[in-house]
């Protein structure tokens, strides 16, 4: 498998920025990290390697980032506004350096496409759906799609805004709902075992439902944790039976 890591400082973030690329050619897949993890996580967890048959064979090209998620919502030290203004720091990251960088690397046509796990799989809807124009769709795996669960009570217009299960039931703006209906490819997983909570993928699905937005909901059995060898079944099998 091709595999390169590079970098730059990020004016969004005012911090170097690592990024990992697998692969030669294809869709472009951009995986978030789950919690305050780093761009390695999928591949010290096995999950790039669980991939590695739709990235060898160029059905996709993989792009893995870091997250900033120890310097806002999960750092008890730091006031929760600030938390809020490095969370749009982060948005403006991704947004404006990390999708410029993908089209370097692949074409302007190539449609990204944006995954996660647990916190990641917020991160990852909260995208495709603020950005339909940048993100062809999501494949979200185990997450809970209301940030207020992060912030510890806290809450203003960017936890809000944030917040896809907070903003969706609003969103009325006729071109950003056609860029999010045509997607062939809003994807909500979850599993029903330890820690995993399909109830708030259930009430995700139901608000996607009530804006008339094609998905696919898929609960996974008792036997389906919270864990690595959830998302390893979860996202290989979706790569190579759903695109």
């Amino acid at each position: 498998m091709q595999r390169d890591i590079q970098g730059w400082h990020s004016p969004s973030l005012n911090k170097h920025m690592e990024i990992a690329v697998y692969g030669h050619y294809g869709q472009a897949l951009l995986m978030l990290p789950t919690a305050a993890a780093d761009y390695l996580e999928y591949e010290r967890f096995q999950l790039i390697d669980a991939i590695s048959g739709p990235i060898n064979s160029g059905k996709f090209k993989v792009f893995s980032i870091n997250s900033i998620n120890s310097e806002s919502w999960l750092n008890s030290d730091m006031h929760p506004r600030h938390k809020a203004i490095r969370h749009q720091q982060f948005n403006d990251y991704v947004f404006n350096e990390v999708v410029p960088f993908i089209k370097t690397h692949t074409s302007e046509e190539t449609p990204i496409f944006i995954t996660g796990a647990s916190l990641g799989a917020l991160h990852a809807c909260n995208m495709f759906f603020k950005r339909p124009d940048l993100f062809a769709g999501t494949i979200a795996m185990s997450g809970n799609y209301n940030l207020s669960t992060y912030t510890k009570g806290y809450h203003d217009q960017d936890v809000f805004f944030n917040s896809p299960e907070e903003y969706l039931p609003g969103l009325e703006d006729h071109d950003m709902l056609t860029n999010i209906r045509k997607s062939e490819h809003i994807h909500i997983l979850t599993g029903s075992g330890n820690y995993e909570t399909p109830e708030a993928s259930r009430r995700f699905s139901a608000l996607l439902n009530a804006k008339s937005i094609p998905h696919e909901l898929d609960v996974w059995g008792p036997d389906m944790a919270h864990d690595w060898p959830t998302w390893r079944a979860m996202l290989p099998y979706y790569l190579e039976h759903k695109f």
